[in-house]
């Protein structure tokens, strides 16, 4: 039985208990030491799979024409019609030219005459723009250096230099500067939190020991898939941010745990066995059912959202260990300095199942006994004005409009971010990016004529632009569509385009098209990876409970509470409610991979704390065989620390959304959301709501299906209490664990 095996883990770990602390010290040390260099490895990419069309013709276009990045120079401060300044920046122009590695410069004004779109409306500002060759290795970022520091030479009162590679470094520079903001913000109110639940220093201070743990081990991993795919630079404060709350929230579990059986007067041994073998099988089965909704996200394509997968599952993974494996081993060195839970009241006159083992001690009528009770009472009004709730809170999220976060998302103070929108403001044209379409032909060929004239007639078009300096063997035609790059018109317009029919190879790239085949890709997979998540959840909770309706309800609640975080996410970043006080600019939309991420794994989450509380109703259950004894029972028991644990993981994620980076900032606060919604509204109400009115049949399953369980249920079977320990070994136990 499961609950044998763990307990034989437990008095292993008890045994071992320095070996194992040394270990894990090893795996901090190196995972800090080593792991940092992750965050030199991070990208800003689109994060497309690699057969995507806008990502091929995107490669087409760079390799036939030889261009590599691009640099942009504004210069903003100075009249465009002052021959002195006119001067100096011709002289720029030149020297720019002159440095190793640059292919091209295009300035405001070639021969007497301005080019359209670098100088701004107001004629207070230009801008220059210059493309780097391809394939010169560490002769690029010499190129690159030089190159910011001759146009930071100009005299002008601004001067703001930015392209790829350079929003790149400020994407990982803040997310590291993020990173060290929400631990700095979270860690101290963690600790003040867990002093206030435990009562005591040394029990307050190991989940963040195993938390520390998590990170490092979050770090070493993402540096391990680094070296198999690209990941983004949100990837690190996503994964650390899961890591984080997960360690804590485990950690809690045990130890409450084992207070709970040493106020039982346990001695520590067995205190630790008995604890292994209750909450480290809840551990285990949270830990594994987060990791299968992480699993999700191996269905999808990207390589980003890949990566992420691997990198989740793997820090799920380091947690749980940790929590089954270093929180014992510290309880076995430090145990006796941890406060004993209260000593509490017996059953009260529970009536038992015939043959069935003891039932815990625990309080019969406290707080959430109670109000599991006044719910029972008024079942089906909560189950209907609880529903209803959600839904009409997830009702903004119909009219959600998902885009690619760029620059916008970097916080106001980025180089990057002010010259991504002084262009976008002040220069014709330079808020809105083309859709680009390139044909393999040459210029003015009359077999592609028709096909260019169509081009430009679709609706939504606002210019077209023949681009010069491109290869003869190709047309590179930059559409200019009305409104933003990737708005509702752009992304039409690019569907409209390759629904025409092509005389010749054609193909379409730009942001617009980047967006149109994300969301064509992620829909395409998103059955999948739905049902891999719904298959393994369901088959762990049915593995854990036997019932085949436990886990469909817990799905069901689920995908309610996470769709009225979704709403929550519209109303906030869209709409802009609450931006001043959050401390960003309304972006006018939402990232269109924080839904995914935040479904994955505030799904994983809240079966976390399904599996907290259903491990607790089913112990009573199969004590009692009373269902809303068993319900009630299971909420008392667990409510506490379901709320503990809920606060803790909404303190992470409120320190990772304080961050400036908008994409994270959007995860951490959407995550908090769900989190809490699923600990109050869906825990408190809707579970023992639902579980009234379903009766007995929560835990029905098919005759089949039963002898399935029968067979290869993982059905906890509690050990017997250990024997008080002999003096020596008394002795023994204390010359480890110090007085």
């Amino acid at each position: 039985m499961l609950g044998s095996v763990f307990a034989s883990l437990g008095r292993f770990v008890y045994r071992r208990r320095v070996p194992v602390v040394l270990v894990w010290v090893l795996v901090l040390g190196v995972g800090l030491g080593v792991g940092g260099q992750v965050f030199g490895r991070l990208g800003t990419g689109s994060g497309l799979r690699g057969d995507a069309e806008s990502v091929g013709i995107s490669d087409v276009l760079a390799r036939v024409s030889g261009a590599g990045s691009e640099l942009t120079g504004l210069l903003d401060g100075r009249s465009a019609d002052d021959p002195a300044f006119r001067a100096e920046v011709a002289d720029a122009v030149r020297d720019l030219e002159a440095i190793p590695g640059v292919q091209r410069v295009t300035g405001p004004w070639v021969a007497g005459r301005e080019i359209p779109g670098l100088v701004a409306r107001d004629r207070r500002a230009v801008l220059v723009r210059v493309e780097l060759e391809t394939g010169m290795g560490g002769g690029f970022e010499r190129a690159q250096g030089q190159v910011e520091e001759r146009l930071r030479a100009v005299d002008a009162p601004r001067v703001l230099v930015g392209g790829d590679e350079i929003a790149r470094e400020a994407f990982q520079d803040q997310a590291q500067e993020d990173l060290k903001r929400g631990e700095t913000l979270a860690l101290p109110v963690m600790l003040v939190l867990l002093f206030l639940v435990f009562r005591g220093f040394v029990a307050a201070v190991t989940p963040l020991l195993v938390a520390a743990v998590a990170v490092a081990g979050a770090l070493l991993i993402l540096l391990g898939v680094s070296h198999v795919t690209d990941i983004s630079a949100y990837s690190v404060n996503v994964i650390t941010m899961l890591g984080l709350g997960l360690a804590v929230d485990y950690s809690l579990l045990v130890i409450s745990r084992f207070r709970e059986e040493r106020a039982a007067g346990l001695e520590l041994p067995g205190a630790i066995e008995r604890t292994l073998a209750t909450a480290g099988r809840t551990v285990a089965f949270s830990g594994l059912t987060v990791a299968a909704a992480l699993c999700g996200l191996l269905a999808f394509a990207e390589p980003f959202l890949r990566s992420l997968a691997w990198g989740g599952i793997g820090v799920v993974l380091v947690a749980m260990v940790a929590a089954v494996t270093l929180v014992p081993a510290l309880l076995g060195l430090w145990g006796r300095r941890i406060r004993p839970g209260r000593a509490e009241r017996g059953s009260g006159g529970l009536k038992e199942r015939s043959g069935s083992p003891p039932v815990d001690r625990g309080t019969d009528h406290g707080v959430f006994f109670r109000l599991s009770r006044v719910v029972q009472r008024s079942a089906p009004a909560i189950v209907v004005v609880v529903a209803a709730l959600l839904v009409l809170l997830a009702v903004p999220f119909r009219h959600a409009r998902l885009e690619n976060s760029g620059l916008e998302s970097l916080p106001r103070s980025s180089a990057s971010r002010q010259l991504f929108e002084t262009v976008g403001a002040r220069f014709a044209g330079g808020g809105t990016d083309p859709v680009v379409v390139v044909v393999e032909s040459v210029p003015g060929s009359p077999l592609v004529a028709d096909y260019l004239h169509r081009v430009g007639q679709l609706p939504g078009v606002a210019r077209v632009d023949a681009r010069p300096g491109t290869p003869p063997q190709i047309t590179v035609l930059d559409v200019v569509p009305e409104g933003t790059s990737e708005g509702p018109v752009a992304t039409r317009l690019v569907e409209r385009i390759r629904a025409l029919e092509r005389p010749v190879a054609a193909g379409v790239t730009g942001p617009a098209a980047f967006l149109v085949d994300y969301r064509d890709s992620l829909v395409s997979r998103l059955p999948y990876a739905l049902g891999l998540i719904g298959l393994a959840t369901f088959a762990l909770l049915f593995l854990m409970t036997g019932s085949v309706v436990v886990p469909v309800k817990a799905i069901v609640m689920n995908v309610l509470s996470l769709g009225a975080s979704f709403g929550a996410l519209v109303w906030v970043f869209q709409e802009g409610h609450l931006s001043g006080p959050l401390g960003f600019d309304p972006p006018g939309m939402v990232d269109i991979t924080v839904p995914v991420l935040i479904f994955v794994f505030a799904f994983g989450l809240s079966m976390d704390y399904e599996v907290f509380l259903l491990s607790r109703i089913k112990e009573a259950w199969d004590q009692t065989g009373d269902n809303d004894r068993a319900v009630a029972l299971g909420l008392q028991r667990s409510g506490r620390i379901v709320t503990s644990a809920a606060a803790l993981i909404v303190i992470v994620f409120l320190g990772f959304a304080a961050g400036e980076l908008l994409t994270i900032k959007e995860v951490g606060l959407g995550m908090a959301i769900a989190v809490v919604l699923d600990a109050t509204v869906v825990r408190m109400l809707l579970v023992p709501a639902t579980m009234k009115l379903m009766g007995r049949w929560n835990w029905w399953a098919p005759p089949a299906m039963r002898r399935l369980h029968d067979r290869f249920g993982l059905v906890e079977q509690r050990p017997p209490a250990p024997a008080r320990p002999s003096d020596q070994e008394e002795r023994v136990g204390s010359l480890h664990a110090g007085p």
